[in-house]
């Protein structure tokens, strides 16, 4: 068995490492894409080029990972049942399981390696990066002045306009115009015009050289007094030519290992994130009791009342507590109470988005946190999804595996990312986002898995097409048309009924004909009546489909009015509409949560249903009407065919 073990793991081991590589040389080169901005036109060192990609790729282990284990476990799982690898450990009484085993050790320490990578390595990762990238920002392009604006140069206070540029270097200029800044380094003190201009500098100088023609000069004058100030006074000179000399050295001189930032959240690990989270709730509690102590003040409830010359025994008076006070002191006190709510409204909405701010804070602390833990178990339960997955579809390579493992891979991963941006605004647990994606494909992982072992197919595809059929009626071309039944007379049914072999019909027509009794208002009863043997077990088949259907059709409601609903809250939100969002939010719990208790009543239905009928087999997977609950609209049409399909078979069997 250790053979067996070594050549799995030996041959998932190849197939990993080759589709990791392959990946991360995708994300690099769309990393690379993504911030080509912020490196073109900068003459980084080599140096630099590759500490950014070393920085960068410890960041896309979270993509790149679960995405390989998926692909991996499904090319190879794949290809060993499509060589028929797995029929031969099957002969040899070696189950999917066992085969699976010693790749799932190997999976599950995967897995806690990748928690150790992301809470040290990814941490350290996003520091340097993030650093990086801000150094990096700081170097501009090399010296270039395009044509028709005005063109500020880092580290100085000269700001260049040219009209054209000629030359074999771009080096003459036309129509220069220089705005130099003031001490202050905001305002444009001096203006320099000329006609012609030349760039007579090199290259690699430090120093740029500008020799301006036939212009002026004009410089803004600060007098001593404020009274001369507002003449606005300048000086004006005209010039043949004039040689401007800018100092160059300091603009791209940056430290890249200078690292200012050291505390975001995604740079920190789990005991720097449990320290910053305990400090940001104590900080969080602190500043809400400080406004609560804050508003209390300002409300003047801690203030005495202006003294009433009325004296009234407070505990039998029930008028206006107003009419206690005078005139003059009604007015005060009306006009305190005015003030201070004028007042605490204008408090609350501008204390209001610092709030909100200081909660998106917390969230993206709390959701990092437990990303790190979320990662290693995404990996083991990805594998538990491609690797049966492969062993059900039976096909190795790089085609289907690849479009199934990148389909699955969406999946989760766009749930993660809105369960993730929902939790960071404060919609959503930020707890439990970053679980999210991989609870939605831990059932997932169990059903397949389940399929595997019992060596069944992916779909039962003749059960999944026949109830389509049903509900868009579409006919083989064998079929046959059962509408010469309605012109039967009620005793002509009756002898087909009773006696469908000798007239040479079969079961299905039998049916045919009952149900068309019962179109003619017969009841079961009065069909025992008319001469046909019938089961009076039957009957309680009957009350038990008729209520399925009752409870289902309120479900269907429900579930249609709460989605409406829901939708239409996310419209109002949007749209400011703030109390239409409220009164649809709170309608759509109330439609969603009828429709939940109307489901499993459907439920107990269906499976009190096949209970009676001694068909338990026939019973609807769990799984699918777990999943049922948020598609209903398939899981109800479904439902209902498969029922209706299993109570004919009964009814036939109920006849005598």
């Amino acid at each position: 068995m250790k053979i067996l073990d070594r050549y799995i793991i030996t041959t998932y081991l190849k197939t990993f490492l080759s589709v990791f590589v392959i990946l991360m040389l995708i994300f690099v080169l769309q990393t690379v894409w993504l911030y080509i901005k912020e490196l073109a036109g900068k003459d980084l060192d080599i140096i630099v080029i590759v500490k950014f990609l070393a920085y960068f790729m410890p960041k896309l282990i979270p993509l790149v990972l679960p995405l390989t284990i998926l692909l991996a476990s499904i090319m190879v799982f794949g290809s060993f049942a499509e060589n028929y690898e797995f029929a031969a450990m099957k002969s040899t009484g070696i189950s999917l399981q066992r085969a699976m085993s010693g790749l799932s050790v190997f999976i599950v320490g995967l897995g806690i390696i990748t928690f150790l990578f992301s809470n040290n390595v990814i941490p350290w990762a996003e520091l340097n990066s993030y650093n990086l990238r801000r150094n990096i920002a700081k170097i501009k392009p090399s010296m270039a002045i395009a044509e028709g604006q005005f063109n500020a140069i880092e580290s100085t206070n000269y700001n260049i306009k040219v009209e054209k540029k000629s030359g074999d270097r771009n080096q003459y200029l036309e129509n220069v115009t220089i705005h130099v800044k003031g001490d202050n380094g905001r305002t444009n003190a001096t203006v320099i015009k000329s006609k012609t201009g030349e760039l007579a500098s090199s290259e690699n100088s430090n120093v740029l050289k500008l020799i301006l023609n036939d212009g002026h000069f004009y410089n803004d004058v600060t007098p001593k007094k404020r009274a001369d100030r507002n003449k606005k006074p300048f000086a004006k000179s005209k010039f043949e030519t004039k040689i401007i000399n800018i100092d160059l050295s300091q603009m791209n001189n940056v430290d890249f290992d200078e690292q200012s930032q050291t505390d975001k959240y995604n740079m920190l690990d789990i005991s720097g994130l449990n320290k910053t989270i305990d400090s940001l709730v104590i900080k969080y509690n602190d500043e809400h009791d400080a406004f609560a102590t804050n508003l209390q003040l300002r409300s003047g409830l801690n203030k005495p009342p202006p003294t009433s010359k009325k004296v009234v025994d407070s505990l039998r008076y029930t008028g206006p507590i107003l009419e206690l006070f005078n005139t003059q002191n009604k007015k005060t006190l009306v006009d305190v109470a005015s003030k201070s709510m004028i007042s605490s409204k204008q408090l609350i909405i501008s204390k209001e988005n610092t709030t909100k701010n200081s909660k998106i804070y917390l969230n993206k602390h709390i959701i990092s946190l437990h990303e790190k833990f979320a990662l290693g178990f995404a990996c083991v339960i990805l594998f538990f999804v491609g690797a049966p997955l492969g062993a059900l579809i039976r096909k190795g390579g790089i085609g289907l595996p690849m479009v199934i493992a990148i389909l699955l891979f969406l999946t989760y991963h766009f749930i993660g990312i809105f369960a993730t941006n929902s939790a960071k605004s404060g919609d959503f647990n930020p707890i439990l986002a970053p679980w999210v994606s991989t609870l939605v494909m831990l059932p997932l992982s169990i059903f397949l898995t389940k399929r595997a072992t019992a060596d069944r197919g992916l779909f039962d595809f003749s059960s999944i097409s026949e109830p389509f059929k049903k509900i868009f009626k579409i006919k083989e071309k064998d079929s046959v048309d059962y509408k010469y039944l309605l012109d039967y007379t009620n005793e002509e049914l009756v002898d087909t009924i009773n006696n469908y072999e000798s007239l040479g019909h079969n079961e299905t027509t039998r049916y045919k004909a009952i149900e068309t009794l019962k179109a003619r208002d017969f009841s079961t009863s009065d069909l025992r009546a008319s001469g046909i043997n019938i089961d009076k077990n039957y009957d309680t088949s009957e009350t038990i489909k008729q209520d399925y259907i009752d409870h289902s059709k309120f479900a269907l409601v429900l579930y249609i009015i709460g989605v409406a609903l829901l939708i239409l809250f996310f419209v109002f939100k949007n749209n400011k509409l703030l109390p239409l969002a409220t009164a649809s939010i709170q309608l759509s719990i109330i439609s969603l949560v009828l429709y939940v208790v109307y489901y499993i009543k459907s439920i107990i239905n269906t499976f009190q249903f096949y209970n009676h009928i001694n068909k338990k087999q026939n019973k609807p997977n769990v799984f699918l009407l777990i999943l049922g609950l948020p598609f209903y609209f398939v899981a109800y049409l479904f439902l209902n065919e498969k029922m209706k399909s299993d109570l004919k078979a009964n009814c036939l069997e109920s006849l005598k």
